[in-house]
């Protein structure tokens, strides 16, 4: 049996693996191969926060009752990093390496204490609180379409 924090650790490691990618595609000015190396990182992020926002969150809101806690800050900071992924999508777009990457630094500190507030405090409180549907929740996370 998985635990959360395992499953969406490991996610966030492979959305960190195809961002660096990316910009190393974007430092090299391989625009073919950074659009689609951004895009795939794009599509990997943008699955992930559906995980929890569609999954992971409510059921942990349900569980606990806590709805304007932990949860509604990873939202927040899910918004935030929505939009610099549309700046970076136009400046990948656009060729516009000094964007790009001025956004990616931005994105990637952002990222960065996002996950380890994931990992370290909301995954451990959501093994925690949804321990006898555990199973049930990852399996849904899972089933949602790419």
């Amino acid at each position: 049996m998985s635990s959360i924090r395992d499953f969406m650790g490991d996610a966030h490691r492979a959305c960190d693996e195809l961002f660096a990618a990316a910009e190393e595609a974007v430092a090299k000015n391989d625009w073919a191969r950074a659009r689609d190396a951004f895009e795939r990182f794009r599509h990997a992020t943008l699955h992930h926060f559906r995980m929890e926002e569609d999954v992971l969150f409510p059921a942990f809101e349900t569980r606990t009752g806590m709805s304007m806690g932990p949860t509604q800050v990873m939202r927040g900071e899910h918004v935030q990093m929505r939009d610099l992924m549309e700046q970076m999508a136009a400046a990948a777009n656009a060729g516009d390496a000094n964007a790009y990457l001025g956004h990616a630094e931005t994105l990637n500190m952002l990222m960065q204490q996002h996950n380890m507030k994931e990992e370290n405090v909301l995954y451990p409180m959501t093994d925690q609180a949804l321990a006898g549907e555990r199973e049930d929740v990852l399996q849904a996370m899972q089933g949602l379409p790419d």
